[in-house]
């Protein structure tokens, strides 16, 4: 046990210093080209490379895994992380920066896919929706450090540029002194085509995608949703920083509940509280309650999905399974921000929960569905409960 904890730790000490600074590189690269004069879209294909490099880094993590193991592929990340940090200085022109960012984007996905895999790995089906929940507090919480970072960092690029390195650096020294065991050798059919037409991971590879739109609106248009209510930009920083924080509160308690009551019973409870969040904000009512729920229940989906995905999976199927999920989940992200905003500019900003409402009830239908087929309610057994009694008005 005392080795498990030890593992896990180190694990989440070198994510942490590292999303840290990829945190901060997401938010201070656009700064720098605003600052420099460079129009809006060719800002936006930079920062689009970045994400392109993160389906890259996500299939090439199948290969690299294992071969070399979860500790080598750390590093190697971590080496890729640093060359294109040091690359931001002498940098110049359009194919230049999106060249730098890419490579960036493929140590980002290596990163999550190595430490959730190795998560997977460490638990078992009891413990790996609490293993999930920690990791994706650490993630939300480096991000918010990054955010914070950018304030206190100089002007000058080159010295911002050597503390973020020095960021990158210290994320090397838990990895150092980590002892974990090598992954289990893929079965030569252990593939992301072969996890995508698995029987039992279909609902978390769906679960995936709607998770990343979700979250891919929420961090896109959420900004833009709260400055058309007339907000200005600090109380739009305000509600963002609440809804993170909502997010962050809510991946132990939901991680929990799904290594005790189940993940089906969690995913409909999610599904459910997103829908309620999404009609709040539609109606424009409870601003403050909307957001609370919504970051509850959204930022702890791709969690539980991916315990779902992974239990009673054989180790050796691990790896390609995350890589599937993970790739789901960047797919939603990238589609998720197009298709609402096109909806918003069609027809109006509440158009933008009610996309969300929408994705979330599809998942809850079709989880409703399964369930009936093998014999799970739709509602958990409280709720039932209170609406009968409301039903026949009963006390």
């Amino acid at each position: 046990m005392k080795s498990l904890i030890h593992q896990v730790v180190l694990l989440l000490a070198g994510l942490l210093f590292l999303t840290t600074v990829f945190a901060t590189l997401n938010t201070i690269v656009p700064l720098w080209l605003s600052h420099d004069s460079i129009p809006t879209w060719l800002i936006g294909m930079v920062s689009a490379s970045f994400f392109v490099g993160n389906l890259a880094g996500t299939l090439l993590a199948g290969e690299m895994i294992p071969r070399m193991g979860y500790k080598t592929s750390f590093v190697i990340s971590c080496l890729l992380c640093l060359g294109s940090t040091a690359c931001l200085i002498p940098v110049g022109g359009l194919a230049g920066w999106m060249s730098v960012r890419f490579i960036a984007g493929i140590s980002c996905a290596l990163v999550w896919v190595v430490v959730e895999s190795a998560l997977l790995r460490l638990g078992t089906n009891s413990t790996r929706g609490g293993l999930l929940a920690a990791y994706m507090v650490v993630y939300y919480i480096a991000t918010v450090l990054g955010q914070l970072l950018v304030t206190v960092l100089p002007d000058d690029r080159m010295r911002a540029s050597l503390w973020i390195g020095a960021i990158g650096v210290a994320s090397l020294l838990p990895i150092v002194v980590l002892r974990c065991g090598p992954p289990d050798p893929p079965r030569p059919f252990a593939t992301i085509w072969a996890m995508l037409f698995r029987k039992r991971p279909r609902l978390s590879v769906l679960g995936s995608v709607i998770s990343g739109i979700v979250l891919g609106s929420i961090y896109g248009l959420m900004p833009l949703f709260l400055v058309h209510k007339g907000m200005s930009n600090t109380w739009v920083g305000y509600w963002m920083a609440l809804l993170i924080g909502a997010g962050i509160v809510g991946q132990w308690p939901f991680g929990r509940m799904a290594d005790v009551k189940g993940r089906y019973y969690v995913l409909k409870l999610q599904s459910w509280l997103i829908i309620a969040a999404c009609l709040l904000l539609a109606l424009d009512i409870w601003l403050g309650v909307a957001l609370v729920i919504l970051g509850c229940a959204s930022f702890s989906l791709y969690p539980v999905t991916l315990t779902l995905g992974c239990d009673r999976l054989p180790k050796e199927y691990l790896v390609p399974m995350n890589q599937t999920l993970l790739l789901s989940f960047t797919v939603g992200s990238l589609a998720g921000p197009m298709g609402t905003s096109s909806m918003m500019e069609q027809f109006s900003d509440a158009m933008m929960p009610v996309c969300m409402a929408v994705m979330a009830g599809l998942y809850l239908m079709i989880l409703i569905v399964h369930g009936r087929r093998q014999g799970r309610p739709a509602l958990p057994a409280w709720f039932k409960g209170i609406w009968m009694k409301r039903r026949h008005g009963m006390p």
